[in-house]
């Protein structure tokens, strides 16, 4: 099973402010033992949302929208992927992160991510290919 875990912003990481020598070792640390774990897959640090952009749907028409984005508890200031054999074992994974945001109260949120077989027949033999098409076409180009 993969889960996306996602840090959730806070108005320093909002700000631009950049993580101390400390909280960047603690990290590389607990990275490593996630990929010592074998459970590491990805995971980044995010620039804040006035860098970023939003495009809006509505029918056929977008709408770029630049950030800053106003709801900091919403945003998003980095991210882990990693595979795991349950929900409860991702959780404490988690649980054994440094607070992102030393001194501060921080949120990390763990969200599932889809797999094939989670769609059921709807994701047909030919659609499965093509899935498996452009993941290799990813895996290669890294």
């Amino acid at each position: 099973m993969r889960f996306m875990v996602l840090v959730k912003a806070d108005k320093n990481s909002e700000a631009g402010v950049l993580p101390d020598e400390k909280l960047l070792a603690d990290m590389g640390k607990y990275n490593e033992e996630l990929a010592k774990a074998g459970v590491l897959l990805a995971g980044e640090g995010l620039h804040p949302s006035s860098k970023g952009a939003r495009v809006r749907f509505s029918g056929d028409k977008r709408t770029v929208i630049d950030g800053p984005f106003a709801e900091t508890k919403e945003l998003i200031a980095g991210f882990w992927l990693i595979q795991v054999k349950s929900r409860e074992e991702a959780i404490e994974w988690v649980k054994r992160s440094p607070n992102p945001f030393p001194g501060t109260e921080a949120e990390i949120e763990i969200r599932q991510v889809f797999e094939a077989e989670d769609f059921g027949p709807a994701f047909t033999p030919e659609l499965r290919e093509q899935e498996e098409r452009l993941r290799a076409q990813v895996a290669a180009k890294q």
